[in-house]
């Protein structure tokens, strides 16, 4: 809860406390030039890196390995791509953060190694999916059960219908 509240509350604060700082001092036409610059640029490196991110998780799905550093990397992309097009300075700050690929993989294998992120797969058909909680493995106490559903017909038989999808009342 603490983080929602410093997120929408106190980072746009200070993003507006620094946009009026930083026009003071060069002027407001600079401030939105380097804003929509910051925006322009970091979309083109989020453009690279994507690609590149794409296709090591290719190569990882071809040779029957699953892709779980690149996954991890591609929801920080997202992350930060999200970041650079927010108007401000400190948020292009931490997208462009996120965008440097050193500190993008090594905040990934710390994800992957913590455990935030379960993954599990199904050799037979090379899915496979993530959770971010371990319940999906049908502990005690889950809520998660495994099984078929089939659909036979379009009637649907309860307590208040006869049986043949006819309401009693």
């Amino acid at each position: 809860m603490r983080w929602a509240i410093v997120f929408f509350i106190a980072v746009p604060l200070g993003e507006m406390l620094l946009l009026f700082e930083v026009s003071d001092r060069i002027g407001g036409l600079w401030t939105i030039f380097l804003v929509v610059l910051t925006a322009v640029i970091g979309v083109q490196i989020l453009k690279r890196q994507g690609f590149s991110t794409l296709g090591r998780a290719n190569q990882r799905i071809s040779a029957g390995e699953l892709p779980a550093q690149e996954i991890v990397e591609g929801l920080m992309l997202a992350f930060a791509g999200a970041l650079l097009l927010t108007p401000g300075f400190i948020t292009d700050t931490i997208g462009f953060i996120c965008l440097t690929t050193p500190v993008r993989r090594l905040i990934a294998k710390k994800v992957i190694s913590s455990g935030m992120m379960t993954m599990a797969g199904n050799r037979s058909n090379s899915g496979f999916f993530w959770s971010s909680s371990s319940d999906f493995r049908g502990e005690s106490g889950s809520s998660t059960f495994e099984g078929e559903f089939s659909e036979d017909s379009g009637y649907i038989s309860g307590p208040e219908s006869d049986g043949n999808g006819e309401n009693k009342r």
